[in-house]
C-alpha cells in the first residue's frame, strides 16, 4: 500500500523560500513518475511540477524558474524546492504517486 508523507510547509515572506519533502513508503518507486500539486484557496488543484522516473522534468509555466523539483530513489523521496515565493503561491500542496494523495503541507505567503 503505497503512503505519502508531506512536510516542509509554513510561514513565510514574500521571496523566502521552503522545501517540501515528500516522502513515500510501500514500494520501490524508483520506476514511478512522482508528481507536486497544490490547491489555492478557492481555487482547483493544479498541477505544479513533475519528476519523471527517466530524468527528465516538467513545470507549470507559473512556477517555472523559481521551483525546482528534484528526487532521492534510495531514500523514496521527492522534494520541491520553492524559492521567490509569491503570495498567489500561498496553498496547499500536495504530492501524487501511483493515483496516491499525500494529506499535504499548507504554504502560506505573507508579509
Amino acid at each position: 500500500q503505497v503512503q505519502l508523507v508531506e512536510s516542509g510547509g509554513g510561514l513565510v515572506q514574500p521571496g523566502g523560500s521552503l522545501r517540501l519533502s515528500c516522502s513515500a513508503s510501500g514500494r520501490n518507486f524508483s520506476a514511478t513518475n512522482m508528481a507536486g500539486y497544490r490547491r489555492a484557496p478557492g481555487k482547483e488543484r493544479e498541477f505544479v511540477a513533475i519528476s519523471r522516473y527517466l530524468g527528465t522534468t516538467l513545470y507549470n509555466q507559473a512556477v517555472n524558474g523559481r521551483f525546482t523539483i528534484s528526487r532521492d530513489n534510495a531514500k523514496n523521496t521527492l522534494y520541491l524546492q520553492r524559492n521567490s515565493l509569491e503570495h498567489e503561491d500561498t496553498a496547499l500542496y500536495y504530492c501524487h504517486v501511483l493515483e496516491v494523495w499525500g494529506q499535504g503541507t499548507q504554504v502560506t505567503v505573507s508579509s
